[in-house]
């Protein structure tokens, strides 16, 4: 399906409300819109391949532009907000961007192409609003499917772009993975009112939200995410399926009694999540909370593989991210690249038709690739006798004390269930006896409380679930750890720091 066959069925249906305001936009308007911007970057001269980079807040207008790119067979480039204007240069010139699109107020960066302006008056620059005004609602007579080419969020370096095969089928409306996916397993369709809660720039809540919109569903957008106020949003609109990240529960959890209380959120029956494993006692409270609607899932932006878990599974699998669901086959594999039994733990691969490659960076994509040419996203875990895979943590993040491996995963699940930890980071940090010495980084619910007493009361804590090498060493605070909007974690900023390195969000 496709929006423009729910603009022809149900024109007046919602395609996206917005939360904070309540303005509608119908497939009607949606369909409009699209061709409008289909039209736009063709008056660009922008052909099939070529790409259109979007630097743009949350707004309902994003969904034409990016529906307009879709129907014009163009890849489009979606950028943190996030980012410096040399930071969005990179990402520019790295694309091949022939067209930019920015939110008033942003970096828009200095690259030597068209740029254009959403929002407010910006200087000599054009508005978007008046150039799509002028467009023809028709469809463009070379109509083709365009994608995604998204960038990684820098969690661990610099971005990388990813860069996916074209659709086998180049009708705009031909059927995708994803989308038999989301009804599928997930039973989204033309009843959802998704609640999207994350920046659009990144790519589940890009992919997730298009697809419910291909299915006829609503997308109830949130500008920012902000604990009561989803809340809120999903009591207002009736909220039934939506997006979260492990750090949305622990913020909806650690929400006063009286204001979880307040909200009406039974019309919820398919919380998806993903990003990150949950911490088993946040989910387990979250199960409690909501009623066994929770289904997660594993998968990255180089669409390798996919694994996926509903709350009655989890519930005999605690801590699992569930079993492979789709063409690709799991494997937990060696330094050797070749398999390993269940319960051994090694790096988490995929083997599948489905090829990806890092744009402009071949070592990073043989990188991603073992001897049999399975791909990994770098992430570490072991599979169960039923084949249900357990996440450990990423390759990169892992700490070697005395000769032992260290997964900080494990550690900070545990200290952020403390009443007094709002958020926290696991690093290693130089020792000179052990090579590398485990510390905890910890935002404190309550800022005052930031002393050495709490950082005692946190290590007894640890001590009373962990082993004594996983026991931090040390506690540090920090006001506000640096979490993407998604709810990644920079860690590298955090461990850099304890190395004497300068870092930076790129």
């Amino acid at each position: 399906m496709h929006p423009f066959r729910h603009a022809q069925a149900t024109p007046d249906k919602a395609a996206v409300i917005v939360a904070e305001s309540g303005a509608v936009v119908t497939f009607a308007e949606l369909d409009r819109a699209s061709n409008r911007a289909a039209h736009l970057f063709r008056s660009y001269s922008l052909r099939p391949g070529d790409r259109v980079a979007l630097l743009m807040e949350n707004t309902h207008d994003y969904f034409a532009l990016v529906w307009g790119a879709q129907r014009s067979g163009l890849l489009f480039v979606a950028i943190s907000t996030k980012l410096t204007a040399p930071e969005v240069d990179y990402i520019l010139e790295d694309s091949g961007a022939k067209l930019l699109i920015f939110s008033a107020g942003l970096a828009g960066g200095q690259a030597d192409i068209p740029i254009l302006v959403h929002g407010a008056d910006e200087g000599e620059i054009e508005r978007v609003e008046a150039a799509l005004a002028i467009q023809p609602t028709t469809p463009i007579v070379d109509e083709q499917a365009g994608y995604a080419m998204l960038y990684s969020s820098g969690t661990t370096g610099r971005p990388k772009g990813v860069k996916l095969p074209p659709p086998l089928d180049p009708a705009i409306d031909a059927p995708t993975a994803l989308a038999m996916l989301a009804a599928g397993f997930f039973g989204l369709g033309a009843d959802s009112i998704y609640l999207s809660t994350a920046p659009l720039y990144h790519a589940a809540p890009l992919a997730w939200t298009m697809t419910v919109q291909k299915l006829g569903g609503t997308v109830v957008l949130m500008r920012k995410f902000d604990p009561e106020a989803a809340l809120a949003a999903i009591e207002k609109y009736r909220c039934n399926a939506g997006q979260f990240v492990p750090t949305h529960f622990v913020r909806m959890l650690k929400l006063p009694e009286a204001a979880r209380a307040a909200h009406d959120v039974s019309s919820m029956k398919c919380a998806i999540h993903a990003a990150a494993p949950c911490p088993v006692p946040v989910k387990r409270a979250m199960i409690e909370w909501w009623g066994p609607v929770l289904e997660e899932y594993y998968a990255g932006t180089e669409g390798n593989g996919f694994t996926a878990i509903k709350s009655a599974q989890w519930l005999e699998h605690q801590g699992s991210v569930g079993t492979a669901i789709g063409e690709a086959k799991l494997h937990i594999c060696g330094e050797d690249g070749n398999d390993l039994p269940p319960r051994a733990e090694g790096m988490v691969f995929f083997e599948s038709p489905r090829q990806f490659e890092y744009h402009n960076d071949p070592e990073k994509t043989a990188e991603s690739r073992n001897v049999h040419g399975f791909t990994t996203l770098g992430d570490v875990g072991w599979v169960d006798e039923e084949g249900y895979l357990y996440l450990t943590d990423r390759k990169s993040f892992m700490i070697i004390s005395g000769g032992v491996n260290i997964y900080p995963q494990e550690i900070e699940n545990h200290l952020v269930t403390h009443p007094a930890v709002a958020d926290v980071a696991v690093v290693g940090a130089p020792d000179d006896e052990m090579g590398e010495a485990v510390v905890a980084v910890v935002q404190p619910a309550d800022p005052t409380e930031a002393d050495d007493e709490l950082k005692a009361e946190l290590i007894t804590y640890c001590r009373t679930a962990l082993s004594g090498i996983k026991t931090p060493k040390r506690i540090e605070f920090m006001e506000q750890l640096p979490r993407h909007d998604t709810g990644k974690l920079y860690k590298r900023l955090i461990r850099d720091k304890f190395w004497g390195k300068e870092s930076r969000i790129v």
